[in-house]
């Protein structure tokens, strides 16, 4: 050890030290001499070699430090120039986790009942059922109030402890439903400034069906001063191949799930991972940014615009608008300070049109004092207008679906179904929702209604409202469609059945 410290300094050491390879010149006391010396120096040279190794270390830890600080960087700001940011995220904790999930708030809107079975179901324990307005009490006197009452709920589990420390990342989300098997998404945080839902607007965030400016203010009250956001948006990425969110399942599972949990009302199950790592920020980036280049080239406007587009809104079309609502407010009211306030951004789940778990259902409309032959008579403004009897719902539901027509519309009320058909092309609400909005110089008072067997229940037991069935909706095109024309009607589509909608899970702090 002692040649080999003495040699790593260049010292030759039968110069230092004779006597380690003679004695027989020395007498006893000398030998001791050379021999404590070469202990003193061995030891101070031991010193230093401790000294440089740490030098050394340090430098290497400085050296990756930088590297990890820059690649942390890189990637941040190409995930920004995508649109998105890196969220810090709230969740409950585990006792709390089987009672906090509740469906997004825009279902079962004429369903008073689904919603206090659901209370009930969420009594006594934290639940975000007390974090969010169920929209079909919007309409409510109390409205105001509940706003209140949610504001203070988000206080009061913020100051309980119902959550566990914030973390940064995203989470890579597995979901099972009574219909589909294991639809993957992925929640993140959006920039706002990256979205518009004019129709005219070509944002690398799109809306994909057309926004009804008079449902914004309700939504924006709810926001606006909210301590928490919870996401029901549902984002669409055009990934053919497939490159995302399978890949990501691969990585998050090496780990065990954040959560895992039944959802209630018997919509299935949830499970959630954590993705924090800089090899998994610099994957997303690098596959989102294959897709946004891509995008440039595969979706030309119709007007010629080259913007990219990343992302369509697949849900929540009224709540991401309202949320850009209350950034514009945020950034008007402080121009120069507010660019990273938290309102800036809004919590999404981002999902794969090609899923095979994501099935589009078309979204029925409840017509309101109005009965069943003017209905007919409206529709019969269509071009190459026809109609037949259906004996019942079930023998209305088979027309539908079997029908050759370039577009078909069921029409129920009370005792009595018809099929109608035309030959006006497109998207079937293309065609019908220009009807309904200028009837006799104003629009109808109408309902938008998931799931045929919805549909027949409100409009049969009901003699003051008639129900509109709606054809089979395509999911192939979407991109294409919105890319070179712009949004959809309003409510064209829905991504599944109600019990299939997103539940509220992550939470983010946003006014504090």
């Amino acid at each position: 050890m002692a040649k080999a410290m003495l040699a790593f300094f260049g010292c030759p050491l039968r110069f230092l030290a004779p006597g380690l390879y003679s004695f027989n010149g020395f007498n006893t006391a000398l030998r001791c001499v050379y021999l404590a010396t070469l202990a003193q120096l061995v030891e101070q040279q031991t010193e230093n070699l401790r000294v440089w190794s740490s030098i050394l270390r340090g430098g290497i830890l400085i050296f990756y430090y930088k590297e990890l600080t820059n690649a942390m960087n890189e990637n941040k700001q190409k995930l920004n120039s995508l649109g998105l940011d890196i969220p810090s995220i709230l969740m409950p904790q585990d006792v709390y986790i089987e009672k906090w999930p509740v469906i997004a708030c825009d279902q079962y809107t004429q369903d008073r009942d689904y919603w206090e079975k659901v209370r009930t179901a969420a009594e006594g324990s934290p639940s975000t059922i007390n974090l969010i307005f169920p929209e079909v009490f919007l309409s409510d006197d109390d409205a105001q109030k509940r706003i209140t009452d949610i504001h203070s709920s988000m206080k009061r589990y913020l100051k309980d402890g119902v959550f566990r420390e914030p973390k940064q990342g995203f989470i890579y989300i597995e979901r099972y439903t009574p219909y589909q098997k294991k639809r993957r998404g992925l929640i993140a945080a959006v920039d706002l400034e990256q979205y518009d839902w004019k129709p005219d607007s070509r944002p690398l965030i799109r809306c994909t069906e057309g926004t009804v400016a008079e449902r914004l203010p309700p939504r924006m009250d709810i926001r606006r001063g909210a301590p928490l956001e919870l996401p029901h948006i549902l984002l669409l990425i055009d990934d053919d191949t497939e490159s995302l969110l399978s890949a990501l399942a691969e990585r998050a599972k090496k780990q065990a799930p954040v959560y895992n949990t039944q959802l209630m009302m018997d919509s299935g199950n949830v499970s959630g991972w954590f993705l924090d790592t800089e090899e998994d920020f610099g994957f997303i980036a690098d596959k989102l940014d294959e897709l946004c280049c891509r995008s440039v080239s595969r979706y030309k406007s119709s007007n010629g615009n080259k913007n990219p587009f990343l992302f369509a809104v697949g849900d929540g079309n009224h709540s991401l608008a309202a949320a850009k609502g209350i950034w514009e407010e945020v950034k008007k009211a402080d121009p120069v300070n507010s660019s990273a306030h938290p309102c800036r951004y809004a919590l999404v789940e981002i999902e794969n049109i090609y899923d095979p778990a994501i099935q589009f259902e078309p979204i029925h409309r409840l017509v309101f004092d109005i009965g069943f032959d003017e209905i007919l008579f409206i529709l019969s403004q269509l071009p190459d207008f026809s109609y037949r009897l259906a004996n019942n719902a079930e023998e209305l539901q088979r027309l539908c679906k079997a029908s050759t027509a370039a577009n078909c519309f069921g029409v129920i009320s009370q005792d009595r179904c018809m099929l109608t058909e035309t030959s006006a092309a497109g998207i079937s609400t293309a065609c019908l929702q220009p009807l309904l909005d200028n009837y006799k110089g104003k629009p109808l008072s109408i309902d938008y209604i998931h799931d045929d067997e919805e549909l027949f229940r409100l409009a049969l037991k009901d003699s003051k409202s008639t129900g509109i069935l709606l054809p089979p909706v395509q999911k192939s095109g979407l991109f294409e469609t919105v890319g070179r024309l712009g949004p959809l009607p309003r409510k064209s589509f829905s991504m599944g059945h109600s019990c299939e909608k997103r539940f509220y899970l992550e939470c983010r702090s946003l006014f504090m």
